[in-house]
């Protein structure tokens, strides 16, 4: 006998309890789709309709038991994805089409690979997805919205959505990748005689001003060290005006302290002897194998500081943990010359209008093997060795 499925949308993560959310999650689950950071994204109200983030999840639910979760929200501008999708904007206005409120599935203000939907292990996966699609078919045709789109999909996900209609855009996004190496020393192997010289000296000049890099993780992290962060943070951003990507609250970090939470916060602490009284910090999230750098600050405009505390010594720390890959965030090809290739980052669209979908699907794979030899283009400009992805 078939089961019966029911589904619900849900707008805030609030509406599904802790333990139901944390079942489906399973060990691959990174941090930023735990059911904790999601509720302090709301709770903190950096993700909130009014700025343009409408939590809409979708739950489906069988005798009772939750079988299966996409988080999803409503957006009405494209900031916080780094997904830059101006021309999609630009061809839906030349088409006379509404672009915006769109649906995104990602976690908010995270540029990190690993969305999909999670589906209770002994449910048939390739079913319960095909169903959560259909019923975002239904509500997006049914409210005239335009678009549905996945974005830093988990690859193997990828292959199955694809074959649902869903077009996929390739995007670059910098990787450090362990090697196998003990030490940072064995690991600047990898560069050039020239850039080894060029990061010796970068870390040597933090030396030489005095400063020390305190890695302070769970316990560690005190009420006013998280407090201090914001401001760094909000400083930082603000350097940059308008641009400056200011989205999480300063009661996001408060609710940090949650100690749930904290376990997977490291914090890279720059200092003269006090890590109570840093002159800069960056906060990156790890997981067992994963860390990612998600933002910085500096109370002082330092050289090679900026360097040292969201690349360098996240890299010896990784090396140390025995984790394998490093996330540094969007953007910068300075990280290029400092660890990092360029590797893809697909996200899946789905528009429901054919003469835009009709574009696209002819314009996207052209894009797509662009942006592939613009990576290995750049890849083969850095100075250590290249890793080529066939085209």
């Amino acid at each position: 006998m078939k089961k019966s499925i029911k589904n619900y949308w849900h707008n805030s993560i609030k509406e599904i309890k802790k333990e139901d959310w944390s079942s489906l999650l399973r060990e691959s689950a990174i941090p930023f789709y735990q059911w904790d950071w999601l509720k302090i994204l709301e709770e903190s109200e950096s993700v909130s309709a009014q700025y343009g983030w409408q939590p809409l999840h979708i739950s489906l639910w069988s005798n009772k038991e939750l079988v299966g979760l996409a988080p999803l929200y409503l957006k009405s501008h494209s900031f916080g994805e780094f997904i830059f999708d101006s021309a999609f904007v630009r061809l839906s206005a030349h088409l006379g089409l509404k672009y915006y409120p769109k649906l995104i599935g990602m976690s908010p203000f995270s540029p990190v690979e690993g969305y999909k939907f999670f589906i209770a292990k002994n449910e048939n996966e390739e079913e319960l997805t095909k169903r959560i699609l259909e019923i975002i078919d239904e509500f997006a045709i049914k409210n005239g919205i335009l678009s549905c789109n996945f974005l830093y999909v988990d690859p193997q996900w990828k292959e199955y959505i694809e074959k649902q209609n869903y077009l996929t855009w390739i995007n670059k996004q910098p990787l450090w990748s362990s090697e196998g190496e003990r030490e940072f020393n064995e690991y600047l192997q990898r560069f050039n005689s020239n850039q080894r010289r060029n990061i010796k000296r970068e870390r040597e000049s933090i030396n030489k001003s005095g400063i020390s890099i305190s890695v302070l993780k769970g316990n560690e992290i005190t009420p006013k060290i998280l407090t201090i962060m914001h401001d760094l943070y909000e400083g930082h951003c603000s350097k940059w005006g308008p641009w400056g990507s200011k989205y999480l609250t300063e009661n996001f970090f408060d609710l940090l302290k949650n100690d749930s939470l904290k376990n997977n916060i490291i914090l890279f602490n720059a200092n003269k002897g006090d890590p109570e009284n840093p002159i800069a910090m960056s906060l990156c999230i790890a997981s067992k194998d994963i860390l990612w750098g998600r933002y910085w600050g500096s109370k002082q405009d330092i050289r090679n500081l900026h360097f040292e505390i969201c690349y360098y010594s996240p890299i010896s720390w990784s090396i140390k943990n025995g984790i394998k890959k490093f996330d540094p965030g969007a953007g910068g090809n300075h990280k290029l010359r400092r660890g990092f290739n360029y590797t893809q980052r697909f996200s899946l669209h789905k528009w429901y209008e054919k003469r835009m979908g009709n574009i696209l699907n002819e314009w996207l794979p052209k894009a797509n093997y662009q942006m592939i030899k613009e990576i290995n283009a750049s890849n083969n400009e850095v100075p250590f060795k290249n890793k080529k992805i066939n085209l």
